[in-house]
């Protein structure tokens, strides 16, 4: 059985980064994107962050420019606007598809576990994945559910 933990990412930073990392931790892994209406959702997942991470809770944002292009072009931007705007401290990594033939293979999984209404794609940034402490995807949020109506799904299962 596929889990969270069989998947690598780049970091934001460039280094290769085995996911298997947070295996045993309730994670909430989130496509984002910059320059997009539903940018401000990062104060509110930093928060859930700062409520949660000392009890084995992390996020983990995937910038994603394959709706309107709404992401900056460097990872460098990407992670000093994070961090300057909605100072963003949970784990940010490279810039990834999360749709189509170059989508990132933890993308591929995370639809496959939990499709959304009109079938597995994602459709929009900020689409939410609550994954459980033995990596398996629990629940798919909308792009539109602010983080803070999370908040008591995530304390369920720390």
């Amino acid at each position: 059985m596929t889990t969270l933990a069989d998947f690598h990412a780049t970091t934001i930073t460039g280094s290769d980064q085995a996911l298997s990392e947070y295996l045993g931790k309730v994670v909430l892994v989130v496509n984002t994107a910059s320059k997009c209406g539903f940018t401000p959702q990062f104060e509110g997942l930093e928060k859930l962050y700062e409520d949660f991470k000392d009890r084995d809770f992390a996020i983990l944002g995937f910038p994603c420019s394959q709706f309107k292009n709404q992401e900056f072009a460097d990872d460098a931007e990407t992670a000093e606007f994070c961090q300057l705007n909605y100072g963003v401290s949970f784990p940010m990594f490279s810039k990834i598809d999360v749709n189509g033939a170059n989508a990132h293979p933890l993308y591929n999984w995370l639809r496959s576990e939990a499709g959304g209404v009109l079938g597995d794609a994602i459709k929009w940034n900020f689409t939410k994945f609550l994954i459980g402490r033995d990596g398996q995807v629990i629940r798919r949020y909308a792009p539109s559910t602010e983080p803070s109506a999370i908040a008591e799904d995530i304390r369920l299962l720390l």
